[in-house]
């Protein structure tokens, strides 16, 4: 057992019907106590200063502008494309939330896709060679969308313990009209639902030495738990993106630009075209980059800082008791529920922070049932980074649905738990064979993050 969590299971039981101090504030210091429902997700850090305000404002404007093609009088925003997934950076992260993919299936326009032929001697994913790395299903005038991204739902059949059945969905992607040519024939693909945005900033502040004190990819002390750190080709550590693809936000961020929107930057200075696509390698640039430095550090900024809502109705009882439940079926020990970040340059306010964000950033095994043929550096195909479960509750408020995991498969909590495997096959199990009212009290907890 990991020593953190025998100090959370003693604090247990000697006081098990008690919040623990400063849990109602996911976010420390940062926390949003301001403004919930619809908008729980756009609030700045509580403690920016009013000079540290503006650059926030600014970058939420770009944010939620939409880009357009290149040439346009509008030099600040154009280079779109010509192929993409999204024209603004808010189409996905709607109200800094979550998207998800159709309920009835059909055409995935919120949620991207992943395409590789395998890996590189460093783990990099190999592009697929006429449709590179990710699937972009739309186009400006004058070139043809790559294909477009069908997606239809098996029904998987289960029950509790107690006899209660359930149905799971199992998505079957399809890539339908292909516009450049076959798709080659050892293609993998990865689909990805867009997470919500709070808290990346705190996320990044968690030392790298934290990581790597929880990680335990051999698992020695014995728990079934083998947590590992992403580690990507430059050495350093990866800890955003569901395979803990990227290393910081501003990475992410770039990398959303480039991928979804087609626009490059310093970090990704080279136009998303493979050379079968000739339309989208001789279109008109919006810049060189598109994306310049200000602007993306001005996105970065907002990204960093926008804060973790504070937790509601966290001194119920039902909420503590399923608190309780999370820790005994196992769910904290890759659902780390607290830390202290260290020093990050340029971030006082997120420096420091006791912070509530339910993860490890770790890469875990989840079985055969989530697993997929697209893999990432260190993470194989069955292999997620721990996503924080900061915020969650509010989703059905912010973005209308509670769809879960890294393709929007789970449509609760109780579905997301019922798919773990692999080293998250006991908690599951314990979660499968405990009683109603207990299977109740640990969805309350999660819904009350």
């Amino acid at each position: 057992m990991r020593p953190w969590l025998g100090v959370l299971f003693l604090a247990a039981c000697a006081d098990p019907l008690t919040p623990h101090e400063g849990e109602q504030y996911p976010g420390g210091a940062t926390t949003n106590v301001f403004l919930f429902g619809a908008q729980a997700f756009t609030q700045p850090a509580a403690n920016l200063s009013s000079d540290r305000r503006a650059p926030f404002f600014g970058g939420n404007a770009f944010f939620n502008q939409a880009w357009v093609t290149a040439p346009s009088s509008t030099t600040a925003r154009d280079g779109l494309g010509p192929l993409f997934n999204a024209a603004a950076c808010s189409t996905c992260h709607f109200r800094d939330g979550r998207s998800a993919p159709p309920d009835e299936g059909g055409t995935l326009t919120e949620v991207l896709v992943r395409l590789s032929i395998g890996n590189d001697a460093d783990g990099a994913p190999i592009p697929e060679p006429i449709y590179g790395g990710q699937l972009q299903p739309f186009a400006t005038a004058g070139a043809a969308p790559e294909a477009r991204p069908e997606v239809r739902w098996e029904t998987v059949e289960g029950s509790y313990a107690d006899g209660t059945a359930y149905a799971l969905r199992r998505p079957v992607l399809t890539l339908v009209d292909p516009a450049y040519g076959a798709f080659a024939p050892n293609l993998r693909t990865g689909v990805r639902a867009a997470p919500h945005l709070i808290g990346l900033g705190l996320l990044e502040a968690i030392a790298a030495s934290q990581l790597e004190a929880w990680a335990d990819p051999d698992d020695l002390d014995g728990d079934g738990i083998r947590g590992e750190v992403q580690i990507l080709a430059d050495g350093s550590i990866g800890r955003f993106g569901w395979k803990a693809e990227q290393p910081t936000v501003r990475h992410q961020t770039a990398g959303a630009f480039h991928g979804d929107m087609g626009l490059t930057s310093s970090l990704f200075p080279e136009a998303p075209c493979t050379e079968s696509q000739t339309v989208c390698r001789e279109a008109p640039s919006g810049g060189d980059p598109e994306v310049d430095d200000p602007m993306l550090e001005r996105v970065t900024f907002y990204a960093m800082t926008l804060a973790p809502p504070a937790r509601r109705e966290v001194a119920e009882s039902d909420v503590l008791r399923g608190r309780e439940l999370f820790a005994r079926f196992g769910c904290a020990s890759c659902h780390v529920p607290s830390v202290t970040t260290g020093e990050l340059e340029g971030f006082p306010e997120l420096s420091n922070q006791r912070i509530w964000p339910h993860t490890d950033l770790l890469l875990h095994d989840l079985g055969p049932e989530l697993a997929e043929d697209h893999a990432v550096h260190r993470a194989s195909g069955s292999e997620w980074r721990t996503p924080p479960l900061w915020g969650l509750g509010f989703l059905p408020q912010v973005n209308g649905h509670l769809s879960l995991l890294h393709d929007g498969r789970a449509r609760g909590f109780a579905e997301a738990i019922l798919w773990h495997g692999g080293e998250a096959e006991a908690s599951r199990e314990a979660f499968r064979t405990a009683d109603a009212a207990e299977r109740a009290e640990l969805v309350r907890y999660l819904e009350s993050l």
